[in-house]
């Protein structure tokens, strides 16, 4: 039990306090447990401290024991945590003397051996990158088996959902390892970054949050190399611009005054913008300079709180600055970071107040006339008829990279201005500007900019980065949204995926396009529909038939087989839905045991089309003690036309736990047979949703939105419009998340009055 969740009608700040701690816990009687219990939770006030080092029991009259616990480290209450369980551990010291262990369930404790090892590999990584040594004497990872969170950080005893720290080697897939290791980073990197130095108000979580995500690829990427974890960073700044862009957006650093506003800060803005305006700095100050900033912000600021300002001083001072070594210095300034084209001096650290106290980004439009390249910038907006003001009153300074025809060397170029102009030492035939997505920011190329990068996509695609042309596809359909780009040269370019075999650019291509027909599975356009699917199976066939059914290849290759092969399957694709047929019936026979973990997912989507293998893969649902296998039943199922079986039994927990409850009307949400029945749900529970999992938290904001997000006529926008304007504030009228909804719909209906024409004739002139 966290005690800010037991503490919630108190008020729960930073202030940090050092307490000594007795706690009382009742040995034989379940009655004197819980009144001892409700006695310690309702003095939470005074017990503003964390467990962290028990140093003796006591026996006491009438069968108590009194637990004894040293004093805490000075920190903050919101980080104080304690669990009573019958839980079963496992432990392992790091090489720096942290005794580390993992608690779950006594039946599941054999899937605890690889978060173990994770946890001390990655808590040793931190304790030398940051230079700090990790200050507690301990540290225990939790599953707990119904946890509304993703994970929580408390100091020395991180808590997380089973299926975010238990692996089963049998059953686990290397989706599911890659998400493991991920969480582990991202809760261990919080003992620094939020509990050593804590945020002084929730106005700046992503000084915690922002941070955490980002040292989750910085840390795996080092510590993991066989995860690839750098292939899927791009993901998460394209989710953070898809919400960025709307006028409902709001800055990093935003003020907050009451507890709806404060869960709502736990948003795509927090996390994945911080991490990736981060990333950005990082790169536009070099890793090494990067590293010793954040170390000696981390130093300065120990047990204390900060705000914004104190990041950047910490990297301004070390930025060309005698805290650097001399030779890291002297290398930096060679290599053009204190020149005028990477930054004028140590202090455009500053720069980052554009990125932080304002909201959304900047599309960059480029124009190339012989050697001279104009830039221009304004903000990335998606919203109809939106003024000249609200675009053009945004101004950032922004760290720009490019690469030319005639040179893979990356360049870099500072804008500061509304309006630029650099110069290239010779003419070229295209110029591709944010070089592996460095940068959080949209290009737009003007006057054949985009017809020269298509026709070298389709000449050699390889002379891109994976990464780069993932984010040539995302940019030219973002876009098309906003009318600088026909939706024919976006799909024109999209062509040269038939010859696409890496995991983010094929990835991106279906985010781009698998969206369109889902519009129109929501509108009865049952024949262009089809048309587009079709085209798209044509476009991916070479690669699906590449798929092997196994647990072969690289963790990358092992996710995409799985993308591809469901794909396939949910698309009708003969030979994939008649080896998903055959291996379903196998695995069935076998009583569910053989079966390649990573196109398990495949399987039983298959296998659940029919009556009798929906009942059989929910009864192995109710049995299976596998948190990984729980989770692909469970999407399978909510795939399937038989979903109101799922939600009708799901509200009160009978069928699965709460905290998969949200994530189940989503994926019901988008089933084109079942997308009705989540939003009437939806609406019929609000009230209970809201109870359950409290205004502004995560959950609801994720259901609000995702189950509303492919909705694109008047009519369901009037629906939902008039739904959640009816609701008291005190229901959720006022949150953010609901105008992100409507903002989403009404960008959809302005999508399909523009383009579905063009799409119609575009795909009669392109049949593959």
């Amino acid at each position: 039990f966290c005690l800010n969740k037991l503490c919630s009608k108190f008020e729960v700040d930073m202030k940090k306090m050092e307490v000594p701690v007795r706690f009382y816990l009742g040995r034989h009687t379940t009655n004197k447990y819980i009144s001892l219990f409700q006695t310690v939770s309702c003095k939470c006030k005074l017990m503003q401290a964390y467990f962290f080092q028990q140093l003796r029991t006591v026996e006491m009259a009438d069968g108590l024991l009194e637990d004894q616990f040293d004093t805490t480290v000075k920190m903050s209450t919101y980080l104080v945590a304690f669990i009573v369980s019958d839980f079963q551990s496992i432990s392992k010291k790091s090489q720096h003397g942290v005794e580390i262990s993992v608690y779950t369930v006594p039946e599941k404790i054999s899937q605890a051996e690889y978060a173990l090892s994770t946890a001390v590999t990655l808590l040793d990584f931190y304790d030398d990158y940051f230079d700090i040594p990790y200050p507690l004497p301990k540290h225990d990872l939790a599953a707990i088996p119904d946890f509304q969170s993703g994970a929580m950080e408390n100091w020395g005893l991180s808590t997380y959902r089973e299926s975010g720290l238990l692996f089963d080697p049998e059953k686990s897939s290397s989706s599911d390892k890659l998400g493991i290791t991920k969480v582990i980073a991202h809760e261990l990197a919080h003992q620094w970054f939020g509990n050593l130095v804590t945020m002084q108000w929730w106005n700046d979580l992503w000084l915690n949050e922002g941070f955490a995500k980002f040292m989750e690829y910085v840390s795996v990427n080092i510590t993991h190399p066989e995860l690839q974890v750098d292939d899927y960073f791009l993901e998460k700044c394209f989710t953070a611009m898809s919400v960025d862009s709307l006028t409902s957006s709001h800055p990093i650093s935003t003020p907050v005054e009451n507890p709806a506003e404060i869960s709502e800060m736990f948003d795509d803005v927090s996390y994945r913008k911080g991490a990736c305006i981060l990333n950005m700095l990082r790169d536009f100050l070099t890793p090494e300079a990067f590293k010793y900033g954040i170390i000696h912000y981390l130093k300065t600021h120990s047990y204390q709180n900060t705000v914004n300002a104190h990041l950047w001083e910490s990297l301004t001072n070390v930025s060309c600055h005698s805290l650097l070594p001399c030779m890291l210095s002297r290398r930096l300034k060679l290599d053009g970071f204190c020149s005028k084209n990477r930054a004028e001096s140590p202090a455009s650290v500053t720069i980052m107040d554009t990125w932080t106290l304002q909201e959304g980004f900047p599309l960059i439009t480029v124009e190339v006339k012989g050697q001279e390249v104009t830039l221009k910038q304004e903000r990335f907006l998606r919203e109809a008829n939106s003024s000249k003001t609200s675009k053009y009153c945004f101004l950032w300074q922004v760290p720009l990279t490019y690469i030319t025809s005639h040179s893979s060397a990356m360049q870099r170029f500072l804008l500061k201005s509304e309006k630029d102009v650099l110069y290239l030492p010779e003419k070229v035939d295209w110029i591709k500007f944010n070089v592996d997505l460095r940068g959080y920011y949209i290009v737009h190329y003007e006057s054949g900019g985009w017809d020269a990068l298509i026709n070298q996509l389709q000449q050699n695609h390889s002379v891109f980065s994976s990464n780069d042309r993932a984010s040539l596809i995302h940019d030219i359909f973002q876009l098309v949204s906003i009318e600088k780009i026909p939706l024919d040269k976006a799909l024109n370019l999209s062509l040269y995926l038939s010859k696409e075999s890496e995991i983010m650019p094929v990835t991106q291509g279906f985010n781009e396009l698998v969206p369109l027909y889902k519009l129109m599975e929501k509108r009865n356009m049952e024949e262009l529909e089809n048309q587009l699917k079709g085209h798209l199976v044509k476009l991916f066939k070479t690669l699906i038939d590449r798929q092997s059914w196994s647990d072969d290849g690289s963790v990358s290759e092992r996710m995409l087989r799985n993308y591809l092969l469901l794909f396939a399957c949910v698309r009708r694709y003969p030979s994939c839905i008649s080896t998903a047929t055959q291996l379903f019936q196998q695995w069935k026979e076998s009583d569910g045991k053989m079966l390649p973990t990573d196109v398990s997912l495949v399987v039983y989507t298959e296998g659940a089309r029919t009556d009798e293998g929906w009942d059989f893969l929910l009864e192995k649902y109710k049995r299976s003690v596998s948190p990984s296998e729980k989770w692909m039943i469970k999407a399978a199922l909510s795939y399937t036309p038989l979903t109101h079986k799922l939600l009708e039994r799901s509200i009160e927990g009978e069928l699965m736990k709460t905290q998969d409850l949200p994530s189940l009307v989503i994926t019901v949400s988008k089933n084109p047979k079942g997308f009705k029945l989540a939003w009437d749900f939806l609406k019929t529970n609000w009230g209970k949703l809201v109870k359950k999992f409290d205004l502004g938290s995560s959950a609801i904001s994720r259901m609000a939105v995702g189950v509303t997000d492919q909705y694109s006529t008047r009519e369901m926008l009037h629906e939902v419009k008039s739904f959640f304007g009816s609701l008291a504030q005190d229901q959720g009228s006022g949150l953010r998340s609901i105008q992100q909804a409507l903002q989403k719909i009404q960008q959809n209906i302005r999508w399909m009055d523009r383009n579905v024409p063009l799409l119609k004739a575009w795909l009669d002139r392109n049949s593959l």
